[in-house]
């Protein structure tokens, strides 16, 4: 064994699913270049892969005979790219502050095709939503009184909203409203009259489980059969969104869940199963959608694909992550390798901050990829690695784990963070230290020349 070599450790491994598209980027040299033009870390982007997650929901609601709409939630990432795909397939966008609306707006989707959602709006948000014929998530009586007030200050178009329900098996969510309180605002929407166009109701559920969704939707269904009988439009529901993104295999996440304890963490970090997200779902994405459709909602006889078909309700969703599996990954640059006893920890350049499962005080579990000026490493020892971010914290750990790496890591190396496109590139950015924020790149061609651009956002 070479001299400060460590020894051997075997610690638990959690790879990726395979992906060709990022195999071919690795071997077209590409990321040592931008990584040297950066100068720091980034981020990249395959459009075609949102497009074709889009389509696939799409396919499960007319398959289902369901007429519906895919809103994307654009706070999974603040990519430009994803705006210019939806307004180029005519797909909607769920927003929740003024400025993801202005730049939904901004990047040519079409003010009816936006939800706006979240809590507490104010009175700018929803007037820019009122002018621009949004459909507006009410969350609570005070927005709805905020509402109407400001339709009926001569906009010329009514306030298209939905009622928001408080998940009567998560009682104490902070979002939506009970029993009485959409009583309430049922007969405020009425009174209002041309004020406002009540479309339906929506609701907001933590978690990935679908027999909930499926539950609570039969029972939105069942809401606007009764407002409609108040004369109300009530012709659609939202079931947010809560998609589940599979990473790995179940083999791998199992035997990862069995094995993992603290002395595989740098420091002996400690994490308990329930800390991670599900990184193996057997039911995910468009598949998921197509769980909550085919099954009979509690109390009910049909399935709830039917039971929307035969009330005559439109069914949105509003899926973030689950529209950006496999659409993009996260490549640090290796400035520093420090040796320990059984494992090493790297440095890179960037910090914890542009990889976002830290903010959860969680763990990116899916392994980075090393990738040598060479490409792909082959043949020597597994090395035990963590990974630091350049910053003077001891909490700045992106990779707390000691992953298995299929080589021994050296400065110039690069990692790459596979899948990351889905809320772990930018929900926590800072330019702490001054670094720079890492840019994003779009990859609108593979192949020997991938062709690239600096997306829209990060440019501005």
């Amino acid at each position: 064994m070479a001299v400060n070599e460590p020894p051997t450790t075997t610690v638990p491994t959690l790879p990726a699913h395979p992906d060709p598209d990022t195999d071919r980027i690795v071997d077209s040299g590409l990321l040592h270049e931008l990584s040297y033009a950066f100068g720091g870390p980034f981020h990249f982007l395959l459009p075609h892969r949102f497009d074709a997650n889009l389509t696939a929901f799409r396919t499960a609601l007319t398959d289902a005979g369901v007429e519906g709409r895919v809103y994307y939630a654009k706070k999974a990432n603040k990519a430009a790219v994803w705006m210019e795909r939806c307004a180029t397939h005519q797909a909607g966008v769920d927003v929740a502050s003024l400025g993801e609306l202005r730049e939904a707006l901004g990047h040519g989707v079409r003010g009816e095709n936006i939800v706006v959602t979240g809590p507490a709006k104010n009175d700018e948000l929803l007037r820019l939503a009122l002018l621009q014929g949004c459909l507006v998530a009410v969350d609570a009586l005070d927005e709805l009184d905020l509402l109407i007030a400001l339709a009926l200050t001569g906009t010329a178009r009514p306030a298209r909203l939905l009622l928001r329900r408080l998940p009567p098996a998560q009682p104490h969510s902070r979002f939506g409203m009970n029993d009485d309180a959409l009583a309430t605002a049922l007969d405020r929407c009425v009174r209002a009259g041309d004020a406002v166009r009540m479309e339906g109701f929506s609701f907001h559920l933590s978690g990935y489980a679908t027999r909930p969704r499926t539950d609570l939707a039969g029972e939105l269904v069942d809401l606007c059969l009764k407002a409609r009988v108040l004369g109300l439009q009530a012709d659609r529901i939202s079931i947010g969104g809560g998609f589940a993104v599979d990473y790995t295999t179940a083999e791998h996440w199992n035997a990862f869940l069995a094995d993992q304890s603290p002395d595989h963490y740098h420091a002996n970090k400690s994490f308990g199963s329930g800390d991670f997200y599900p990184y193996h779902s057997p039911v995910a994405g468009a598949d998921a959608l197509r769980t909550i459709l085919n099954a009979v909602p509690e109390g009910g006889r049909d399935t709830l694909a039917a039971r929307l078909k035969d009330t005559g309700t439109l069914l949105m969703m509003e899926p973030g992550r689950a529209l950006l599996a496999g659409a993009g990954s996260t490549v640090f640059r290796i400035q520093g390798v420090k040796e320990r006893d059984g494992y090493r920890i790297v440095t890179v350049d960037g910090t914890s901050l542009s990889l976002s499962e830290q903010w959860f005080t969680s763990e990116y579990l899916p392994e980075p990829r090393l990738v040598t000026p060479a490409g792909r490493p082959t043949g020597g020892e597994t090395s035990p690695t963590s990974v630091g971010g350049a910053s003077c914290l001891e909490s700045d750990m992106i990779t707390w784990r000691k992953v298995p790496l299929p080589s021994r890591p050296r400065i110039g190396d690069l990692l790459l963070y596979p899948n990351t496109a889905g809320y772990q590139m930018d929900s926590n950015e800072s330019p702490f230290h001054d670094l720079p924020l890492p840019p994003k790149v779009v990859l609108d061609r593979l192949g020997a020349r991938p062709r690239w651009r600096i997306d829209r956002h990060s440019a501005c």
